[in-house]
């Protein structure tokens, strides 16, 4: 029996994650710094006790969480299968003017909790010839983002390691895929002081996410674009001067606001 995980279990696209394996009955480990809202979510999602759903209440933002989380599930013999890494976050506004700790924070948070974690669990992946992986990027780690720079590498950095181990894992039973999609309708937008409603493009339910993403593991497919538009935003920049596609991609970034903070 192989478990599950998923990190930024309690809100957003991870929450939807939780939820659409809950309804397939899957056993689950959620992962999220608040442990009353895990355990409102696992209470509300599996009633009756069918799954077999563990929380880890952790904060991604401390380097040794991913240690802890592996140890937790070591301790309780609890073989994870698929690893679905949503936990991340942005801010938005002058670089310059950007809080060192929320700097430091998202460095850690969105990628090296997610890299060590995945370092953590493959071996025992590939000790079964058996897993999968789902990373959650977004069509802005395909470009430089101006005030959302760090953001933007971020999710670049997500992009280019799972391209890596996609390649490097595929003769070896392990499935890699990264997600990259637009304007998601998730709390995400708030702590970044984003307003997707002024944007002009879209914003999508995290269900769609969910959707693709699966659809995309059960094929192994390297990127996945939730919508249409998504890719295609992505696929025209092969025909557009790079600095139109840095103003391109700043005019379309919703800020509260456009001078510093």
């Amino acid at each position: 029996m192989s478990y599950t995980l998923i990190t930024g279990a309690s809100t957003g696209i991870g929450r939807e994650f939780a939820r659409e394996f809950a309804r397939r009955k899957s056993d689950m480990v959620l992962v999220a710094r608040s442990e009353s809202r895990l355990r409102e979510l696992a209470a509300e999602m599996n009633p009756s006790g069918i799954a077999d759903i563990h929380i880890c209440a952790e904060d991604l933002g401390d380097p040794d969480s991913p240690r802890r989380i592996y140890d937790y599930c070591r301790e309780r013999e609890l073989k994870i299968g698929l690893i679905i890494n949503c936990a991340g976050f942005g801010f938005a506004g002058a670089y310059d003017s950007m809080p060192l700790e929320d700097l430091q924070e998202m460095i850690q948070v969105n990628t090296a909790a997610m890299a060590v974690l995945i370092r953590h669990f493959l071996p025992g992946m590939i000790a079964e010839k058996n897993g999968g992986i789902i990373n959650i990027s977004s069509v802005g780690g395909f470009q430089g983002v101006a005030r959302l720079g760090l953001y933007a590498a971020t999710k670049s950095f997500i992009i280019t390691l799972s391209e890596a181990l996609h390649e490097e894992l595929k003769d070896k039973g392990i499935k890699v895929v990264v997600v990259c999609p637009g304007y998601i309708d998730t709390g995400f937008h708030t702590r970044a002081r984003q307003y997707p409603e002024h944007s002009i493009l879209p914003v999508s339910n995290p269900a769609v996410v969910v959707k693709a993403a699966i659809k995309g593991l059960l094929k192994n497919k390297l990127h996945v674009f939730p919508t249409f538009l998504d890719f295609t935003l992505v696929f025209l920049q092969r025909f557009v001067p790079r600095m139109s596609v840095l103003k391109t991609a700043a005019f379309l970034a919703p800020l509260k606001y456009k001078r510093g903070f």
